[in-house]
């Protein structure tokens, strides 16, 4: 690849939030590697949709709750497409069944933490050892990883605390890796969507039409996933600079205290 084509993977990348990232990151350029679990058949049209933007698009199945998955998508990025700048977590689940704090079980509960904060985790980890590989070989390298977390790292949700915990633990190791990975040049960054139009939400779309006509956000209506796409996109320019560890908010004002 050319010294100037920078490279991104966006786990979850297929649906959602995620195709709302890639579909922003590959109008401005970038060469993508699409993480999610389905089969690439179940996903061609998706990928030919990125691949039309003029984005060298790949596509790496597999679980980021997974040891061996991550170790393969990391394998095939290096062989495919030989670099990596930018790493987005963005795969995450929901509970199965949203039960009351008295109620919730433990098998829900490992299932989120190991999907939605220890794979994200140790992605991280092994992300960031490869950028401090690159660094040291090109002094012109840039890195920069983001987490797609929620307002539900602060906003309780009383029939879904596995859920927020698992959010909450990613606010903090945004903190944690942006410390630690200050002295290589590579910022880490996090975004707290609100309430976005997605697979996650599709069940409670009623719910939150109503909510929002009442005043649930300032702006009054859903965000939508290209609202996140266009935020990490402006992290990933470097446009926020001098601020690793900051949280963008795109929630619509959902989260401003008012009296």
């Amino acid at each position: 690849m050319s010294a100037d084509q920078k490279v991104a993977l966006i786990t979850g990348g297929s649906r959602g939030i995620g195709l709302g990232i890639a579909v922003v990151l590959a109008k401005e350029g970038w060469s993508l590697a699409i993480n999610g679990l389905r089969d690439e058949t179940e996903v061609a049209e998706t990928l030919e949709q990125l691949r039309n933007f003029g984005a060298k698009t790949i596509y790496c199945q597999g679980s980021v709750s997974s040891t061996e998955d991550r170790e393969a998508i990391l394998l095939q990025i290096r062989q495919e497409l030989g670099q990596l700048n930018a790493l987005i977590n963005n795969a995450g689940i929901a509970p199965e069944e949203r039960k009351d704090l008295l109620e919730a079980t433990e098998e829900s509960f490992d299932l989120l933490m190991d999907t939605n904060l220890k794979g994200p985790y140790f992605l991280t980890q092994a992300v960031a050892n490869w950028m401090i590989a690159q660094k040291k070989n090109d002094a012109e390298f840039t890195g920069c990883i983001v987490n797609i977390s929620s307002i539900s790292a602060h906003i309780i949700s009383t029939n879904r605390g596995d859920y927020c915990l698992t959010k909450a633990g990613i606010h903090m190791a945004t903190k944690l890796w942006a410390a630690r990975m200050a002295e290589f040049g590579v910022p880490v960054y996090e975004v707290q969507p609100g309430v976005i139009h997605s697979d996650m939400t599709a069940g409670v779309q009623e719910k939150y039409d109503r909510l929002i006509a009442n005043g649930l956000t300032h702006e009054r209506r859903w965000g939508e996933p290209e609202d996140i796409g266009k935020a990490v996109a402006m992290l990933l320019r470097g446009e926020l600079s001098y601020a690793t560890g900051q949280v963008l908010n795109i929630d619509g004002g959902m989260t401003i205290r008012e009296i």
